[in-house]
């Protein structure tokens, strides 16, 4: 059990859940809006992507994340920015008969150095690494991470002097993290991201919740969750399991059954789930004491 639990809010994400919800932030004045949303909730870490403003598909554009991150800087609120790194690893073939060339207009594949601009100019506290390459779920998208890959991210990342957390979506991706600590490419503490549910990487099951658990290093520290209608359950799932939670509309739409969720919502719920299990729960600056994070404004 963790009785010291900080909370995390995916705000928006880069699926294709535009059109499924008039909550979710889209500008980046949304974007913006709903991580302050979230920390005045209980969030002390707001997990950042951007999206187009006029169609709303995902971006890396700096240009959008410099907006974002001025507003929320600006704001007076406080909270840990976590900025995704995962944009630029998107590779969609052909199809299953002629995989090459690849799709065109679905494919995004940048070098290391272009998939970090945006975390080398703004130095937000965190930014993600995802740990591995993993099928999705969308007929022949894979989500693209090599070794050699996540070895240049990483070594930029440390050069930045900001905190990888490290995106573990199965078990194998974990034992990459720990070859990248062993290979001295990620300094403590090491922070990870039990990402679990989503199609075809670990199923959240208790089980395989547990063994991903059970092979996390000593000292490291994890949060865990869930997509969709195990969201929420999952706040309590991830505090016994040792770890803290993540909540937001990347994940999960709604607050119950047939009715939109907003960020603040999702945080103030996951707040008051904590809260009836006796949990504290962490602040930003708790956050930074205990994953020794650099503040840069």
């Amino acid at each position: 059990m963790n009785w010291d639990v900080f909370i995390t809010c995916a705000v928006t994400g880069s699926g294709a859940t535009v059109s499924k919800s008039d909550r979710l932030p889209v500008t980046p004045k949304q974007i913006a809006e709903a991580s302050i949303e979230a920390a005045k909730a209980g969030a002390a870490v707001a997990h950042i992507h951007v999206r187009n403003p006029e169609t709303g598909a995902p971006s890396r554009d700096p240009a959008l994340y410099r907006e974002v991150v001025a507003r929320v800087r600006d704001s007076g609120v406080d909270v840990v920015l976590n900025l995704t790194a995962g944009m630029g690893g998107d590779l969609v073939l052909g199809s299953a008969e002629q995989p090459l060339p690849f799709n065109p207009k679905q494919t995004d594949m940048v070098g290391s150095t272009e998939r970090l601009i945006h975390v080398e100019e703004l130095l937000p506290e965190i930014c993600t690494l995802d740990c591995g390459t993993m099928n999705f779920a969308e007929a022949d998208y894979v989500m693209t991470n090599t070794p050699g890959m996540l070895r240049a991210m990483a070594a930029r990342i440390q050069a930045a002097g900001v905190r990888p957390e490290i995106e573990v979506f199965d078990t194998g991706h974990l034992v990459l993290a720990k070859q990248l600590v062993k290979e001295g490419l990620i300094d403590d503490p090491v922070m990870i991201q039990l990402c679990m549910g989503i199609p075809y990487g670990a199923p959240d099951d208790p089980g395989t919740l547990m063994a991903l658990v059970n092979n996390v290093p000593a000292g490291w520290t994890y949060s865990a969750f869930s997509i969709g209608r195990n969201q929420l359950p999952y706040v309590a799932m991830a505090a016994l399991a040792g770890g803290n939670v993540r909540v937001g509309l990347e994940d999960n739409l709604f607050l119950s059954k047939g009715v939109l969720a907003s960020n603040g919502q999702l945080v103030e719920r996951a707040a008051s789930i904590l809260s009836a299990m006796n949990v504290n729960i962490l602040r930003p600056q708790d956050v930074r004491e205990k994953l020794k994070l650099r503040k840069r404004w």
